[in-house]
């Protein structure tokens, strides 16, 4: 029986903030204005200074920012392996892997 219900400690909002404290904190560590960082992803910087004070974005522009500041193998790695809490969990992982669809 799988668990439908996981216990999450970081509500939505929190996780956005962190995400986008995350990328405020990598730009300002090299020095890179919004303008700048702007320049070398190609997201607008209405967009850059939004997701830094509102913390929305598009999954897309956000990829570019993080690419932009060299993070495309730790997108790449996001999800990349499958996650699990017991042996069981496991080989119902292994079981499912080959899996085109969902139930």
């Amino acid at each position: 029986m799988q668990n439908e219900y996981i216990f999450d400690p970081y509500p939505l909002q929190v996780t956005m903030q962190r995400l986008a404290d995350n990328m405020r904190t990598r730009r300002l560590e090299r020095k890179l204005s919004t303008k700048r960082l702007a320049a070398m992803s190609g997201v607008p910087v209405s967009t850059i200074q939004r997701f830094e004070l509102k913390h929305a974005i598009s999954l897309e522009s956000y990829i570019k920012l993080a690419k932009a500041l060299g993070y495309s193998e730790e997108l790449m790695q996001l999800l990349a392996e499958p996650k699990y809490d017991t042996m069981e969990e496991l080989l119902e992982i292994n079981r499912n892997r080959n899996r085109k669809r969902g139930v």
